[in-house]
């Protein structure tokens, strides 16, 4: 059986865009997982799935590929086992490698009006999605959330019941007035009242059909009072958060959230924000009497639209709420809630798929919001201006949630240069622009891939590609994971997980966990870097599995287990160490060891993180003298064997 590049099949067929892989090795016909996986892709990034290559990358063969093809085609058409088909025929591809035929399926992502993609007739069963350890069945809220973001009513157009207009706060509501009456001094709205006005802005509404009228849950978002808003929307959050002191001991400068001293909407909310986003920035800006933009910079509209932008998709029954940050070097904008398109159709633009479409209607009339899709474009647009690195989102699961990054920083800084051409030294002029490009965003952000170094460098796909793996070839990267959904790190960096004191803090683990929110700014793990007597005593535990591609699963385990006795080793690590796809090892042996307790995460409440660690821990069944606290683990997997009922899970 021979190895191959999956990245080299997925250019080979023009997939690379695909943002995920699956290694699948359907020795006896389909597997069952296939459609768990199939799920999984579409309800999120989408990926390619590869039947006839085992999982660490030996490439089995299929030995009858028509049948093969035949009985896919015909379950993935059978509404009874698999609610939609996203597939065309394109999708589905032979592929001859060495002699042996492989067939590989590409799933997109399903579109809002698709999902939950699931298998079988019941959506609450049969819903799977994709994190960093595989596919996962998806919860019950997680359902029921797509489902609501499929419906044709926006989230939110629904009425409260019980909530009138004594729940909202007037003054804000007029203040709202008077901004609708100076940007559209003309509108016929204006000479409404303001139940009339309300319910004409989507705040207040009448259903024809139940005869139910009320506030509407925009009407309350965008006027309500904090306690009213709190009781109808319990996971409701807004939080700014200031930081810009060097002092550690300072937490941050200024912080607006929910205590009582103000209305708590999120009109209020953008009023108070927008002003402290826009405080320090050494740009041209006027504030007319109202606050009210006037003469604004395109960094400053571009500001707006990420402000609004948050406001107006999040999902307000998610976790954590709205939180805005500022830092010296950028601004981050989070809130609940999955992307309602794929992220090649958000940095499209001109898209506009709107989560809260009365919210967005309310913005637009007083002129700080539109409906047209351009909000992405103006984001990009005033970060360009300033030659500035191009913004970033990032989409996380479990719990939902979207990131953007306004970075504040030049495509290329002085002090990355400097750390770069220390780390290299004489090799570093040898790498051309493009490559210096994708370093330095390795180094800034502490990781590159395919789908970011394109949106900053304006590069095909194809190329970005061809690049990141001239630079591992180089010895300048480091390569985790497969296809499109490879990330790559700066070599030098991969024992030293956070970076030194003087670089620029990572835009990748900015979702943290903080008090009452999402947010954490203490959530970096450190740890020191391995020395060279442990790296080489590392190397010659994993010489066996290095050297036999076909070793027992049980010895796989083992060797796992006593790699990381002791001490924190990444999948990326233990896949060079084991000379082991580190996708195929997680989904394997790592994410089935965590489960039976024999390994341990070093962040199990942050399953997405690009430094996700594993060390090998006691059950608490398996007696002091068995467990070793030296060398081999060879006793410890004889006693499991002798007494498997002393652990919970493993056989």
């Amino acid at each position: 059986m021979s190895t191959f590049d999956p990245l080299e099949i997925l250019t080979r067929l023009n997939w690379v865009e695909s943002s995920d892989l699956e290694l699948k090795a359907a020795k006896g016909g389909l597997p069952s997982s296939l459609w768990e996986t199939y799920s999984a892709f579409a309800n999120s990034q989408g990926g390619v799935i590869l039947l006839g290559v085992d999982d660490d990358g030996q490439v089995i063969g299929l030995n009858n590929v028509t049948s093969l093809k035949k009985s896919f085609w015909d379950t993935v058409n059978n509404r009874g086992k698999v609610s939609v088909n996203l597939l065309s025929n394109d999708d589905v591809k032979e592929i001859t490698q060495e002699d042996k035929t492989i067939l590989a399926i590409c799933v997109p992502r399903a579109s809002r009006a698709q999902r939950p993609v699931f298998i079988g007739q019941n959506p609450i069963s049969g819903t799977y999605r994709r994190n960093h350890e595989g596919d996962y069945h998806c919860s019950d809220e997680e359902v029921a959330r797509m489902l609501t973001d499929r419906g044709d009513e926006p989230a939110d157009t629904k009425i409260l019941e019980h909530y009138h207009l004594d729940d909202l706060d007037r003054p804000s509501f007029q203040q709202y007035r008077q901004r609708f009456a100076s940007y559209k001094p003309n509108h016929p709205w204006l000479s409404e009242d303001d139940l009339s006005l309300l319910t004409k802005l989507g705040g207040y509404r009448k259903d024809r059909a139940t005869q139910q009228e009320g506030l509407t849950v925009a009407g309350l978002l965008m006027f309500g009072k904090e306690e009213t808003l709190r009781e109808a929307l319990p996971q409701y959050h807004v939080d700014y958060r200031e930081r810009l002191s060097s002092d550690p001991g300072v937490r941050w400068t200024d912080r607006l959230t929910l205590d009582g001293n103000w209305a708590g909407n999120i009109f209020q909310f953008y009023l108070r924000v927008i002003q402290r986003l826009a405080a320090d920035l050494k740009l041209p800006f006027q504030l007319d009497a109202d606050l009210f933009r006037k003469g604004e910079s395109v960094v400053h509209e571009a500001i707006r639209e990420a402000l609004v932008n948050a406001l107006v998709h999040a999902d307000y029954r998610g976790i954590g709420g709205i939180i805005v940050e500022k830092y010296s070097d950028r601004f981050e904008f989070s809130n609940p809630g999955s992307l309602l398109i794929s992220l090649d159709r958000l940095w499209t633009g001109n898209i506009s798929e709107c989560r809260n479409k009365s919210l967005q209607t309310m913005f637009t009339q007083i002129g700080i919001a539109e409906k047209a899709g351009s909000g992405v474009d103006k984001i990009l647009q005033g970060w360009k201006s300033q030659q500035w690195r191009r913004p970033n989102v990032q989409e996380q699961i479990q719990p939902d949630r979207v990131l953007w990054t306004l970075p504040m920083v030049s495509l290329i800084p002085e002090e990355s240069l400097n750390r770069l051409k220390k780390a290299f030294g004489k090799k570093f002029e040898q790498f051309t622009p493009l490559e210096v490009q994708a370093l330095v965003t390795a180094d800034l952000e502490e990781l590159v891939d395919n789908a970011r170094l394109r949106y900053i460098t304006g590069e095909h796909t194809t190329d970005v590609t061809k690049l990141l793996q001239r630079l591992v070839g180089k010895g300048a990267l480091a390569q985790d994971g497969q296809g499109r959904g490879s990330r790559y790190y700066l070599a030098f960096k991969l024992n030293s997980v956070h970076n030194d004191d003087d670089s620029i803090h990572s835009q990748n683990d900015s979702v943290h966990n903080d008090d009452d929110s999402v947010h954490n700014e203490n959530d970096s793990v450190h740890r020191q870097e391995l020395s060279v007597h442990e790296m080489e005593t590392l190397a010659q535990i994993a010489a066996p599995a290095r050297e036999n591609n076909r070793l027992p699963a049980e010895i796989i385990e083992q060797t796992i287990l006593e790699l990381c006795h002791d001490r924190w080793l990444t999948r990326i690590e233990l896949g060079k160490l084991l000379d082991r796809n580190s996708d195929g090892l997680r989904s394997r042996f790592l994410s089935k060891m965590v489960k039976d307790g024999i390994l341990q995460l070093r962040c199990p409440d942050k399953l997405n993180r690009t430094d996700q660690a594993y060390t090998a821990v006691k059950p608490p069944d398996i007696p002091d003298e068995i467990y070793p606290q030296h060398g081999s683990q060879m006793d410890l997997f004889e006693y499991l064997k002798v007494k498997p009922d002393k652990t919970s899970k493993r056989k």
